[in-house]
C-alpha cells in the first residue's frame, strides 16, 4: 500500500504538461499523437489572436490620427506602432518556444531542463553578440525617449555624418531616407548624436529690398513668381510652397524689404544662395540697373524673428 502512494507522485511528476491538462478537462487518458496535435492547435491560435490584436491596435491608431477620436494618446502612431509590434513579436517568440517545449516534453524531454538550456543558451549567445544587444538597447532608447520619430528630419552622427528623414526606426537599424532618395540603414549602435530640424527641414529666409522708385506691388509679384518657378522646378529640395511676407519699412533705413520664406532640405541651402538670388537680382535690375547682390541677402534660422511681421501665404 505504501508502495502505491509514494509511486504515485512520481508517475504525476513522469506525466506531461498536456497530458495532465487533457486527462483534468476530459476525464480520459489521451494519445501522443492527440496531445502533439492539440499543442500545435493552441500555439498557432494564440499566434493569431496575437496577430488580431495587433492588426486591431494598428487600426485604432490610425483612425485615431485621420479623425482624432478620444484616443489621444495614440496619436504619436509611428512609435506606439513600433512598440506594439515589439510586443506582439516577443510574445509570438514565446508562444512557440513553449510550445516546442511542450512538444519535446511528449518524446520523454524534461520541460524543466529544457528551459533552464535554452537560458543558458541564451545567455551565450547575448556574450557572443553583443553589438545585436546593443543595436537592440539603442533602438529602444531612441523610441522611448523621443530623440526622434519617424517622419522627422534629421542629422545622424554615426560612423559619419548623415542627413535624412526618418523612415523607420527598427531593434537593429534605423532607416533614412536621404536627399538623393536613396535608402539609408544605420546601425543603432553607431549612433552618437541625433540633431532634429524643426518642422521638418531648414528655414530659409531670402530678404529682398524693393528698388528705389518702384511699385511695391509689383515687386512682390515678381518675386513670387520667380520662388514658384524654383518651386516648381526644384521641388523634391524646396519642401514646401514658399511664403512671400509684406513690405516693412526700415525706420533710419530709407529702403523697404520683404521676406520670401523657403522650406528645404537641410545642406541644399546653396539653390537659394546662389540660383534664387541670381534670379531675383536679375529681375530686380530690371527695375534698378544698379541693384546689387547684397540687396538679397539669405539667412536661416529656427523660427522668423518675433519684430518681424507676419508672412501670408502666396495667393494660388
Amino acid at each position: 500500500m505504501s508502495t502505491q502512494f509514494s509511486a504515485l507522485p512520481l508517475v504525476q511528476m513522469n506525466e506531461s504538461v498536456m497530458r495532465r491538462l487533457y486527462g483534468h478537462f476530459s476525464g480520459h487518458d489521451s494519445s501522443v499523437e492527440t496531445r502533439l496535435l492539440l499543442i500545435v492547435v493552441l500555439a498557432v491560435a494564440a499566434h493569431l489572436t496575437v496577430r488580431a490584436i495587433r492588426f486591431l491596435s494598428e487600426w485604432l491608431i490610425l483612425r485615431s490620427h485621420t479623425q482624432k477620436n478620444p484616443f489621444g494618446f495614440m496619436t504619436g502612431k509611428p512609435r506606439f506602432i513600433t512598440v506594439v509590434r515589439l510586443i506582439v513579436s516577443a510574445i509570438t517568440f514565446a508562444i512557440y518556444f513553449f510550445g516546442l517545449g511542450l512538444m519535446l516534453q511528449e518524446f520523454g524531454v524534461n520541460l524543466t531542463a529544457y528551459l533552464a538550456s535554452a537560458s543558458i543558451i541564451g545567455l551565450a549567445i547575448s556574450f557572443g553578440s553583443q553589438g545585436l544587444i546593443q543595436d537592440i538597447v539603442i533602438g529602444l532608447t531612441l523610441i522611448f525617449w523621443d530623440a526622434m520619430d519617424v517622419g522627422d528630419m534629421v542629422e545622424i552622427f554615426a560612423s559619419a555624418p548623415i542627413i535624412g528623414r526618418v523612415e523607420e526606426i527598427g531593434m537593429r537599424f534605423t532607416k533614412l531616407t536621404n536627399v538623393y532618395n536613396q535608402t539609408v540603414f544605420v546601425p543603432n549602435r553607431t549612433i552618437a548624436n541625433v540633431s532634429r530640424f524643426p518642422h521638418g527641414g531648414v528655414d530659409a529666409y531670402a530678404d529682398i529690398q524693393i528698388p528705389a522708385h518702384a511699385d511695391s506691388q509689383a515687386v512682390l509679384e515678381i518675386a513670387e513668381s520667380v520662388a514658384r518657378a524654383m518651386w516648381a522646378q526644384f521641388g523634391a529640395i524646396i519642401l514646401d510652397e514658399p511664403v512671400v511676407g509684406r513690405v516693412d519699412a526700415i525706420s533710419g533705413g530709407g529702403w523697404s524689404f520683404f521676406r520670401v520664406h523657403f522650406k528645404i532640405w537641410p545642406g541644399q541651402g546653396g539653390l537659394i544662395e546662389t540660383t534664387f538670388r541670381q534670379e531675383a537680382v536679375r529681375a530686380m535690375k530690371a527695375l534698378d540697373p544698379t541693384y546689387a547682390d547684397w540687396q538679397v541677402p539669405v539667412t536661416y534660422r529656427a523660427a522668423a524673428p518675433q519684430s518681424v511681421s507676419p508672412l501670408r501665404e502666396s495667393s494660388a
